[in-house]
């Protein structure tokens, strides 16, 4: 069995093998508090104008869509569009 700190996910990046689509790098995981288990990897949507003001909807992966975890690499089977989650908006200051 193959072990991962979280701090190594967060260094690899995400590919929908349904599509070939490049999704980005993990951002944070969701965990089970109780159990302790991984629910799903949080992947930030792309940049949206220039990168500069606001992303798109970020992308949930439950743990069941990963097919695989390389050594820099995680691939995971998604229907693109149902598997986002809109970004929490943060106050001005």
């Amino acid at each position: 069995m193959m072990e991962n700190r979280l701090t190594d996910l967060k260094m690899k990046e995400v590919v929908n093998i349904s599509d070939g689509a490049r999704l980005g790098c993990v951002s944070d995981v969701i965990l089970q508090v109780p159990e302790g288990c991984v629910v799903a990897l949080v992947v930030p949507g792309p940049c949206k104008v220039l990168g500069m003001f606001a992303r798109a909807d970020d992308y949930i992966i439950p743990w069941r869509c990963i097919r695989r975890i390389g050594n820099d690499i995680i691939l995971v089977e998604i229907d693109g569009e149902k598997d986002r989650t809109p970004r929490l908006k943060k106050g001005v200051f």
